[in-house]
């Protein structure tokens, strides 16, 4: 079971976390597989299925009930081919554990260094050790999953220098990645989704930095921390994070 005081649900429900998302989702649909999967179920209601979908994840991560049929339920029928004609599952391990979980972690943390502060080395192994805790109860195969922070950032990296030129399927969802269009991250601006992109997603997408996008989100992020020392817990919290199943 996870504390309610630990890290982890210090973080992950709140609203900060769902404005950075656009970062997990953007390397997510350069996989030919999830953009597949995004093509055949939302081709363009990317942020509902999102504002769906990670709510289910962050109300596994705050709820002490067993949910793994949740997850099943909902990812039972994510499956076909992709353009190349290779066959794909939402629940193959592999898939799950990066374009889905590992993208959150990285994302997560890219959240608390951007809008919260950051953590040092020794809470970010300690937020690390509570994200493999948060994936195992999923159960899914955590065969793939990186044992420490400095394993998972070197698996990480490869898995995302591995990610190929993006297909037509990818590029059918680059306006919605670039420009999301509902949910928390539509509040988010273009500027600052180009700053909080993976550095291989910009690249992919043909997605560069403008001049003045860095500082443009240092000054962003200085108001949304101010903000939310401002903003009470309820207001603060996604619901999922605020009354868990």
């Amino acid at each position: 079971m996870l504390d309610r005081s630990n890290l982890l649900r210090r973080h992950l429900g709140d609203r900060r976390f769902a404005l950075t998302l656009p970062r997990a989702v953007a390397l997510q649909a350069l996989h030919p597989a999830i953009a597949a999967a995004l093509r055949d179920h939302v081709p363009n209601r990317l942020w509902e299925h999102k504002r769906r979908t990670v709510g289910g994840m962050i109300n596994i991560a705050y709820s002490d009930r067993d949910l793994r049929s949740v997850i099943r339920f909902g990812h039972e029928h994510v499956k076909g081919a992709d353009a190349l004609g290779r066959r794909y599952h939402a629940l193959h391990p592999e898939l799950f554990f990066f374009f889905q979980h590992a993208t959150y972690v990285d994302t997560l943390v890219t959240s608390i260094d951007t809008f919260s502060g950051g953590l040092t080395p020794a809470r970010r192994e300690e937020l690390y050790a509570q994200c493999r805790e948060w994936y195992d109860r999923y159960g899914i195969s955590d065969r793939h999953a990186p044992t420490t922070w400095a394993e998972f950032t070197d698996y990480f990296a490869d898995a995302c220098a591995a990610l190929p030129t993006p297909g037509a399927d990818t590029m059918a969802l680059r306006d919605q990645l670039l420009r999301p269009n509902a949910w928390v991250p539509r509040k988010l601006p273009r500027f600052a989704v180009r700053a909080l992109l993976h550095e291989r997603a910009r690249e992919l997408l043909d997605a560069p930095l403008h001049p003045g996008d860095q500082a443009a989100l240092a000054t962003y992020a200085a108001a949304v921390r101010a903000g939310a020392a401002l903003c009470p817990p309820r207001l603060r919290y996604l619901r999922q994070a605020r009354d868990p199943l």
